[in-house]
């Protein structure tokens, strides 16, 4: 049974394909830095031709996680391909500190217990008991879902 959606955050297509591509430039000069300009050590040219291979798995990563949104529906937080990222019953605060750890333009949920490690980059991710939402997701959208998370919180704890 499929619930409600109160807000969807979805990064922009002009965001998302400017983030990815950077990450995608970022792996491609660094394997070109280790073809025209080896390094004399076969080590450093293994860790510059390692480093790029990361990068260009992270942006098709992230490419593909940002094609999708966080959704907040009345039992919580999801992605829309129906990864639960955190129940309402969960989450203990958030936080949407200027020094917050957290991904920019988003915010912070700290959980009661703490979930299963995930990353969908330039969306959200979840390690321990902490969860981050945001990255390449607009200010706006991010700011009225922490608001309503904030607000059902307070709620709950009257």
């Amino acid at each position: 049974m499929d619930e409600e959606v109160i807000i969807a955050l979805q990064p922009a297509p002009a965001r998302r394909a400017i983030g990815t591509a950077i990450v995608a430039a970022l792996g491609v000069l660094l394997i070109w830095l280790a073809v025209v300009a080896p390094p004399a050590s076969a080590l450093w040219l293994a860790f510059l031709l390692g480093l790029g291979a990361l990068a260009l798995w992270a942006a098709l990563r992230m490419w593909q996680a940002t094609g999708n949104a966080v959704e907040l529906t009345e039992a919580g937080l999801r992605d829309s391909d129906g990864t639960v990222i955190a129940d309402f019953d969960e989450i203990d605060g958030i936080d949407r500190g200027l020094f917050a750890f957290k991904p920019s333009n988003g915010f912070l949920l700290t959980l009661s217990r703490p979930g299963p490690r995930a990353w969908r980059p330039g969306l959200w991710w979840r390690t321990g008991r902490r969860v981050g939402v945001g990255g390449l997701t607009p200010r706006g959208p991010a700011r009225a879902m922490a608001d309503a998370i904030q607000i059902r919180l307070a709620g709950r704890d009257r």
